[in-house]
C-alpha cells in the first residue's frame, strides 16, 4: 500500500496526524475511516494490517490519532468520548475537501463506539463496521476503576493504561455516562457490521450482542474466534480486514472498472485534467501510477517520474545481481539496492554556479547478506554495472515522438 502523511485540524485548530494508505496500482474505489481504540494510536499493528486488507481490495484508509495521543496535537486528558466523535467528523470533512468523501468508517473498542455515534452525521458513509466495540461507552471505565474515587473526589487522576501514564479528569467520566449509545444505534440506518472475538476479555462477547439486538437491519455479525482484543495476531487483523472488504460490496460497488488503458505497445501511460499530476500506467499488463510533491501541485499519491526511473535501474540491478548469484552458485540470500538521484557539478565544472555545469548523478550502494567470500561480493559489485537498465542510460537513447 502506498502511505501519504498528512494532517488536518481539529474543532480546537489543533493538528491530527493521520496516515492515507491507498492502493499501490490503482485509483482507490472507496475512501475508509478507521478509529482506533481507547489510548492507541494509528500505528498500532492490527490497524496497519487491517489497512493493509482493506488497500488490497481498492480501498484508501484514513487511520489518525485522535487529539492528545500519538503524534496529534494536544493534551489527552482534555479530551473525551464526544471529542473523539467531534474529531471522526473533521477527519471526514478533510477527505471529502481534498480527496473524496468516505463510505465507510470503522472503529476498534472505544473507537467502534465513536464510529457508531458519528456515522449517522456523515452523510456520505454507506457501511459501518466495529470490531471489539462496547455496546455503552461508560463500559471503558473498569479500565481505571481502582482510581475512580480519587478522580471523584480531586476531579482528576494518574492511571496505567497498557503500562503508560494517563490524566483522567472527572469531565471524561462525566461525557461517558451522558452517552446514548442504544438510541443512536436505533436511528443509525445505515448497514452495520459487528466484529467480535468471543474469547475478548477487555470488551466481552456480550457487547456485540447487544449492540446487534440495538441496531435496525441490515446488520451483520462475524466471530473473530481465538482472536484477543488488540488483534495481536496478523492474521486475525488481515482476515477482520478482508472480512470487511468484502461485506462491504453488498453496499458499496468495490468492482474494478474494465481496464481503460490499451494500446498495442509496451507501455501506455495516462493523464487526466481532474487528476492533476496523477497519472496512470500500465505497463505489459501490470498498472503503476506517478505523481509529484504537493509542493508542486501533486498529491503525493505516487512516485514521481525520476523516482520511478531511479527504481527501474534499481530493479533492474537487483535481479542481474540475481541472476549472476544462482549461475555461480553463491549463497546470497538477500540484496537490497539503494539509490539516490541528484544533481552535482561535474569535476571540471566546480567553479561555475550555472546550472548547465551540472550532471545528473545516481548513487547505488548495494547491501548484501549471505555466506559471501570478498571475491563474491567483488564479482557482484562488478555485474552489478552490467545490467541492461544500467548499460542503456550510460550509453545514451533516442526518443522518438509523434502524434496519433
Amino acid at each position: 500500500m502506498k502511505t501519504v502523511k498528512l494532517q488536518f485540524k481539529n474543532a480546537e485548530g489543533l493538528s491530527l496526524s493521520a496516515r492515507l494508505e491507498h492502493p499501490v496500482d490503482k485509483q482507490p474505489l472507496a475512501y475508509a475511516i478507521f478509529a482506533h481504540c481507547f489510548t492507541c494510536t494509528k500505528n498500532l499493528l492490527a490497524v496497519t494490517n487491517i489497512s493493509r486488507a482493506l488497500t488490497a481490495r481498492g480501498i484508501a484508509v484514513l487511520r489518525f490519532d485522535f487529539t492528545g495521543l500519538g503524534e496529534s496535537e494536544g493534551d489527552f486528558a482534555d479530551t473525551n468520548f464526544s471529542s473523539n466523535v467531534e474529531d471522526l467528523l473533521y477527519a471526514a470533512q478533510h477527505l471529502a475537501e481534498h480527496y473524496e468523501a468516505p463510505k465507510i468508517i470503522i472503529g476498534h473498542s472505544l473507537g467502534g463506539a465513536a464510529v457508531l455515534m458519528a456515522a449517522g452525521q456523515i452523510p456520505s458513509i454507506k457501511a459501518v463496521a466495529t470490531v471489539g466495540a462496547p455496546a455503552d461507552p461508560p463500559h471503558v471505565k473498569h479500565l481505571f476503576q481502582n482510581s475512580l474515587e480519587e478522580i471523584e473526589s480531586t476531579g482528576e487522576a494518574v492511571v496505567s493504561l497498557s503500562g503508560r501514564p494517563f490524566r483522567i479528569k472527572k469531565q471524561f467520566i462525566d461525557d461517558l455516562e451522558e452517552t446514548d449509545l442504544a438510541s443512536r444505534l436505533k436511528s443509525l440506518k445505515k448497514p452495520l457490521l459487528i466484529l467480535h472475538s468471543p474469547q475478548d476479555e477487555t470488551v466481552d462477547i456480550s457487547n456485540a450482542e447487544k449492540i446487534y439486538v440495538n441496531a435496525m437491519h441490515p446488520k451483520s455479525y462475524i466471530s473473530l474466534d481465538g482472536a484477543d482484543h488488540l488483534l495481536s495476531k496478523k492474521e486475525d487483523s488481515l482476515y477482520t480486514g478482508s472480512m470487511i472488504a468484502s461485506w462491504a460490496t453488498r453496499y458499496i460497488d468495490l468492482k474494478d472498472e474494465e481496464p481503460k488503458l490499451r494500446t498495442d505497445r509496451q507501455v501506455v501511460v495516462r493523464n487526466e485534467k481532474e487528476h492533476g499530476f496523477l497519472s496512470e500506467i500500465m505497463a505489459n499488463g501490470h498498472y503503476l501510477m506517478a505523481d509529484e510533491p504537493r509542493e508542486i501541485g501533486g498529491t503525493n499519491l505516487a512516485g514521481t517520474p525520476y523516482d520511478l526511473l531511479v527504481a527501474s535501474l534499481g530493479a533492474c540491478t537487483a535481479i542481474t545481481i540475481r541472476m549472476y548469484a544462482r549461475h555461480k552458485g553463491i549463497a546470497l540470500d538477500e540484496v537490497k539496492v539503494h539509490m539516490t538521484r541528484e544533481k552535482r557539478h561535474a569535476a571540471d565544472a566546480d567553479s561555475t554556479d550555472d546550472p548547465a555545469g551540472k550532471l545528473e548523478f545516481i548513487d547505488l550502494d548495494l547491501e548484501l547478506h549471505g555466506n559471501l567470500s570478498e571475491e563474491d561480493r567483488q564479482g557482484i559489485l562488478r555485474i552489478a554495472h552490467k545490467c541492461p537498465v544500467h548499460k542503456t542510460l550510460v550509453n545514451g537513447l533516442i526518443v522518438n515522438a509523434k502524434l496519433l
